[in-house]
């Protein structure tokens, strides 16, 4: 399963969501009328957002080394309405999602208390928070230019379909790494005013790296999702599971690091082009360590590896961003 199908949503004696982390604002601030909308955006789980926004941040950097004379507010803006748009599109995406498998949740331990099957939300509900934050998103977008806009129109067909991609193929986390991973197309475009060839190798180093983290997080739920009839590239790589994930982490590198060569050649600037590259080579680094860490049939090292993507994302923006001032 991805990380909008995460655990139970609450208890009955109103405990906390079991991967949420502790003491969250969620659970510690929000009013109680608003929990049951907040979980469905799943705010108390940040981590999602992270891995939404931070491909976003990857191509308004590297937009902005391949095109210096583009560098400065602009770039500011599209990293602070990302933030913002991440942020209100992974809450509409979760929302959706939970829409979709009302009908399924409902007979299913885990997600029963999940809030639309729970009776927290209806689904008319449910529809109307989607919206708003679509809404609000889109208000966003359009202080892009128009490619960018239309790359942001063009991206919701990604997000309506995902949820329904675990039922018919053994690959669900590819779709989610298009959905996911798109931001580094719409960031560069709106950086640049059209989307180029490293944008395409950062998109697809992306969807690699989606695949890579979260068939490590899919393993947390893997005999759920075999009793459900749920595919999953954990489900299919099974025992094989840490060759493929190597084979990912490759082809991550070399695509990013193909990336960084197509924007920045044109420079012709030694130092830059080595600082761009190990952006990549650090992602690598990081993802190799989680190899050696990874136990397929521990859940909590799962959901903790998983989680450490961020930390592995934000390698790449920081490099990126050094990059960007040197």
């Amino acid at each position: 399963m991805t990380e909008s199908d995460e655990k139970p949503e609450r208890d009955s004696s109103g405990g906390t969501v079991a991967d949420a982390p502790p003491d969250n604002w969620v659970d510690v601030y929000a009013p109680p009328q608003a929990l049951p909308f907040l979980r469905l955006s799943r705010v108390d789980r940040p981590i999602g957002t992270w891995l939404l926004l931070l491909p976003c941040w990857w191509g308004a950097l590297l937009g902005a080394l391949a095109l210096p004379e583009t560098a400065g507010w602009l770039t500011i803006w599209i990293v602070i309405g990302c933030t913002i748009g991440a942020f209100l599109m992974r809450g509409a995406g979760c929302t959706w999602n939970d829409y979709t498998d009302r009908d399924i949740d409902g007979h299913v331990a885990r997600t029963a208390l999940r809030p639309i099957p729970s009776g927290q939300v209806t689904g008319r509900e449910a529809l109307i928070w989607m919206a708003a934050q679509s809404f609000v998103a889109l208000l966003i977008l359009l202080t892009f230019n128009l490619n960018a806009i239309l790359l942001g129109i063009l991206s919701l067909g990604l997000v309506a379909i995902y949820p329904f991609a675990k039922r018919f193929t053994w690959w669900p986390q590819i779709f989610l790494g298009l959905a996911f991973n798109w931001g580094a197309l719409l960031a560069w475009t709106a950086q640049t005013g059209s989307v180029a060839l490293p944008a395409v190798f950062l998109y697809l180093a992306g969807i690699c790296w989606t695949v890579f983290y979260d068939t490590i997080y899919a393993h947390q739920d893997k005999e759920d999702d075999a009793l459900i009839g749920v595919k999953s590239t954990a489900r299919l790589f099974g025992d094989n599971t840490m060759h493929w994930l190597r084979g990912f982490l490759v082809a991550t590198v070399v695509l990013m690091s193909l990336a960084v060569i197509y924007a920045l050649a044109p420079l012709a600037d030694p130092l830059k082009m080595s600082l761009g590259l190990a952006a990549a080579w650090v992602m690598g680094a990081h993802m190799n360590w989680q190899l050696g860490k990874l136990d397929i049939d521990d859940p909590e090292t799962c959901l903790s590896l998983f989680r450490s993507n961020r930390d592995a994302g934000l390698l790449v923006a920081l490099f990126l961003a050094i990059t960007l001032f040197v």
